[in-house]
């Protein structure tokens, strides 16, 4: 697969990421990405950015030679009605709309709760892009999440960082994207892998999820990261509803 997007970053502006935009911006440019997202965590997750950071990147170039810069927010999922962090006045001015769930900020439930809640969120459309919804975080009955990806155009992803040996979450993470994956195949699901990268040199490096695809089996015709027309299209797609 030659891949030509990831859209699943962080700058410092996140507070604990290690990279400037111009740095992140040039390493993506230098690894030949046609679509490239920087979302900054939203203000829910402690030391993040404050909402006027979202508010002003319109300062910011969408065009970079030939590749495209999307400017966006990974929001958190709060609990298990699927609140997202509470100041949505800017949701609109997002270029892309990434929810995920963070311990930090997340109030758990039982496996069911937590399900209906992801859910909730996957029919929301103002949201684009689940995040690692297998690194473990919260206890997910995966497929009604999948059947409702399927539903809804909404990208589920399979993220890289959450399959480092380093983060302590691969004994939950590997079989629960294991799962994933296999389900996104039996349904016909498409996928984004993300590398939720905190330091530029981590751009568009999905070397712990590749193991995956091939014990999987997983047709490269359902993921996104070669198909940078198709995965814009699904995105300007859900913008417009």
């Amino acid at each position: 697969m030659n891949t030509l997007l990831d859209v699943h970053t962080h700058t410092i502006m996140s507070g604990h990421a290690f990279s400037t935009l111009t740095e992140m911006v040039t390493e993506a440019q230098r690894k030949g990405l046609k679509v490239f997202g920087i979302t900054e965590h939203a203000q829910n997750l402690p030391g993040t950015c404050q909402p006027i950071y979202f508010w002003n990147m319109h300062v910011v170039p969408r065009q970079w030679g030939d590749m495209r810069l999307l400017l966006g927010a990974e929001l958190n999922i709060l609990d298990t009605e699927g609140h997202l962090d509470e100041d949505i006045d800017y949701y609109h001015r997002l270029d892309i709309r990434i929810a995920g769930i963070h311990r930090l900020c997340w109030k758990e439930g039982s496996k069911e709760e937590n399900t209906q809640g992801m859910i909730n969120v996957i029919r929301n459309p103002i949201i684009d892009i689940i995040s690692h919804p297998g690194d473990g975080t919260a206890n997910l009955l995966f497929e009604p999440i999948v059947i409702a990806a399927k539903e809804t155009g909404t990208l589920l992803e399979i993220n890289n960082s959450s399959l480092k040996p380093c983060r302590g979450k691969i004994a939950k993470a590997i079989p629960n994207n294991l799962e994933i994956l296999r389900l996104c195949k039996k349904y016909e699901v498409p996928i984004i892998l993300g590398s939720d990268a905190h330091f530029h040199t981590d751009i568009a490096n999905y070397e712990n999820i590749y193991p995956l695809l091939t014990e999987t089996e997983f047709p490269e015709a359902l993921i996104i990261n070669d198909k940078p027309d198709k995965f814009l299209k699904i995105i300007d797609s859900k913008h417009k509803k």
